[in-house]
């Protein structure tokens, strides 16, 4: 049997590369810096593939790829990689989430620092002949309050550091516990804009997703403090760059430290490169000798696991099971990864625990793909694609989410049952689902019984049961050009609440929901996306 080949695509240590090919076991090719069309020539040798950011391994090198099995990204990111394209083919792709955590924090807190005392500025005026004491006065970090937004493993690193240097930290996450903050030291925030009077720095450490782009636009930076200091490490596009350079023209913000940016490389007109109150870093997060140490040999040894005894760490795209498993319970991992989203949606985003049940028939099975799957749904819009089936469990730990499993053994009206019980400030909200032959279904909705495709747009909402509220929402529906492909009811009695499902064709309108709300009969409305 022929040993498997990995390409090394992009640089990575030298520890990492003789990790991959310890032993012998597998053989490796370094080649770097290739073009598109070079490694479409030789990538249907390889078995796997290790890159960085600068390899781009889009569907044509995936489509080219004959016998590739993985993708091993050494960092976090996988925006180089079309990760559908690899699912489609049966590739495994991989990143590497915790071995730039370190280097990440402390290049943002060396940012930090470096705005707080105009380091790059008097280094640059020292370097050209003269000696300015008075322009560049600084500011202590000592007793000043930091915002951190976005308290996962760098946040938590960055409020460590803070509060040792004796800073006020207050932390903006949605999906961060009350417990979890506690146990952190720092003080949980409701909303942004609570903190934003308030905060003399703020450092940014979320995904960037469709809820956080452009968090801090001009409106939210007007909000801020005066001579607040701005530090984003994170994801370019967390802060509008136009409104920032505004804010840092105007001294609303004092200074601004960037090692991401919007595009990259930032163009040469960009009006952050010019201004005088502000430190930009080329991406450098990641880039300490420990950083690229740890991240070469980490995914050294995922793609070495993967290849020789098919074991499967940091997938982004599938869970760790064996293939025995995985048919089995191939339908209910898509079906709890859609009742976890599903549950994202409707649950208050500040959520103290979650409990999956497991009824009837599903006892028999390892249920543990499928509980990895719900999270991965559950908790996507918290970690953006940071989070997976692997790591999906950890994610919820520092989020301070408590994890459960029940099983019963009846299923009453069912022969299976997949239910999701998620408690937290908001109070508690359930989903059920289960299939109808092969046919996935949610048939439950805080216990109420129901029948909707969990697929596409559906509108939830309860109203007060009572003759006419099905035909007035019929007719609403068809006056905004929403078309109902299926609707389901349940109630608790008779002329008491009625809770209905509906899945139509496309999202409604703001003016739909506006218009349902307005209804005195209608107690809650929800849109959900699946």
């Amino acid at each position: 049997m022929s040993k498997p080949k990995v390409l090394v695509a992009d640089p990575v240590s030298e520890s990492g590369v003789a990790e991959l090919g310890e032993g012998g076991l597998v053989a490796v090719t370094v080649k770097t810096g290739l073009k598109e069309d070079q490694l479409l020539e030789i990538i249907g040798e390889f078995d796997g593939l290790v890159v960085r950011s600068q390899t781009k391994v889009n569907a044509r090198v995936i489509a080219a790829a004959k016998k590739l099995k993985v993708v091993g990204r050494a960092g976090v990111g996988v925006d180089n990689v079309d990760v559908e394209a690899a699912t489609q083919r049966g590739i495994v792709v991989m990143n590497t989430p915790a071995g730039n955590t370190i280097s990440t924090a402390e290049h943002a807190f060396s940012l930090m620092m470096a705005i707080s005392r105009n380091i790059p500025q008097a280094d640059a005026s020292m370097k050209a002949g003269k000696w300015d004491r008075k322009s560049f006065e600084g500011v202590e970090l000592y007793g000043k309050t930091l915002a951190i937004l976005g308290m996962g493993r760098i946040g938590t690193e960055i409020a460590r550091r803070a509060i040792a240097f004796g800073m006020r930290v207050h932390a903006y996450d949605p999906y961060l516990s009350a417990g979890r903050a506690k146990a952190l030291q720092v003080e949980l925030v409701e909303r942004l804009d609570d903190i934003l009077p308030f905060a003399d720095y703020i450092t940014m450490h979320m995904p960037l997703t469709d809820e956080t782009r452009n968090m801090l636009d001009a409106e939210r930076l007007a909000k801020t403090k005066r001579g607040v200091r701005i530090v984003n490490c994170a994801r370019g596009g967390l802060v509008n760059e136009e409104a920032l350079a505004e804010a840092l023209k105007s001294r609303q913000v004092a200074a601004a430290a960037l090692d991401v940016f919007e595009t990259e490389p930032p163009a040469a007109d960009n009006p952050l490169r010019s201004a005088p109150n502000v430190v930009l870093t080329p991406h450098l997060g990641a880039s300490t000798a420990e950083a690229q140490e740890n991240v070469g040999i980490e995914v050294a040894q995922q793609i070495r696991a993967m290849l020789l005894s098919g074991e499967v760490r940091n997938a982004v795209n599938m869970p760790s099971v064996d293939a025995k498993t995985l048919a089995a319970i191939g339908a209910h991992i898509g079906l709890g990864a859609k009742l976890g989203n599903f549950m994202s949606q409707i649950a208050a985003k500040r959520c103290d625990s979650l409990n999956i049940t497991y009824t009837g028939k599903l006892n028999e099975q390892d249920t543990t793909p499928i509980t990895r799957a719900i999270l991965k749904g559950f908790l996507g819009k918290a970690g953006g694609g940071e989070v997976n089936e692997v790591n999906a469990p950890a994610f919820a730990a520092r989020l301070g989410v408590k994890v459960t499993e029940s099983r019963e053994s009846n299923g009453g009206d069912f022969a299976e049952l997949i239910e999701l019980t998620a408690t937290g400030e908001g109070g508690w909200m359930s989903v059920a689902g289960t299939f109808f032959g092969q046919q996935a279904r949610i048939v439950k909705i805080n216990g109420r019984f129901v029948e909707a495709r969990p697929e596409g747009a559906l509108i939830i909402y309860e109203n007060k049961d009572r003759p006419g509220m099905v035909g007035w929402i019929g007719t609403l529906m068809g006056k905004h050009g929403v078309n109902i492909a299926g609707m389901s009811l349940g109630r608790n009695e008779a002329g008491g609440n009625a809770l209905a499902v509906l899945n139509v064709d496309s999202a409604p309108p703001e003016a739909v929901i506006k218009e349902l709300l307005a209804e005195p009969d209608i107690r809650s409305v929800q849109v959900v996306s699946l």
